[in-house]
């Protein structure tokens, strides 16, 4: 499937091929793909995450896409270190949604990802903890369901502390 995007995408006369990290690429794919669905804008941010982690020296694996926890399992080389990364991927700044229990929120570290399949995303980076702090809790008699739900506001998580702060990971 992979050789078959990339012949199309250089025969393309209008575009160039452009592996250098700037995620140019996905530029050619959007003629043979829909890259408008959320799914893909979560695949891209899970694999510009997984990028950014290697290239500062962790082994990362994603999970089963769909799966309950994180979508990125993180190692050192000695696996001394390992944690998970729960990652969302959002098309613009936007709220993020976490549910209706916050117990069910599993990975140690969030990294929310804002125009995930723009040249340059923006990631935030987050832990379990400062996530269910920040996070916004709706009232559910205002809910058409009735039922409690919880989200993380842009202007939580946009913050410089988490703009951008992959240093943070080096302390897990």
């Amino acid at each position: 499937m992979l050789s078959l995007l990339i012949d199309q995408a250089e025969s393309s006369k209008s575009n160039k091929l452009n592996f250098d990290g700037s995620f140019e690429y996905c530029k050619i794919l959007e003629n043979i793909m829909d890259v408008k669905s959320s799914q893909a804008t979560g695949n891209a941010a899970m694999h510009y995450v997984g990028w950014q982690l290697s290239r500062r020296g962790w082994n990362v694996m994603p999970t089963a896409r769909n799966a309950k926890g994180s979508d990125l399992f993180c190692s050192n080389d000695d696996e001394s270190i390992i944690f998970g990364v729960q990652s969302k991927g959002l098309s613009k700044r936007a709220p993020v949604g976490l549910g209706s229990n916050l117990d069910n929120l599993r990975s140690e570290w969030w990294i929310l990802t804002i125009n995930a399949k723009q040249n340059q995303p923006v990631c935030y980076i987050l832990r379990l903890d400062e996530v269910k702090e920040l996070c916004h809790i709706s009232d559910p008699a205002k809910s058409k369901s009735g039922v409690i739900s919880h989200w993380l506001q842009p202007t939580a998580y946009d913050k410089p502390e988490f703009r951008e702060a992959w240093h943070r990971l080096e302390k897990s």
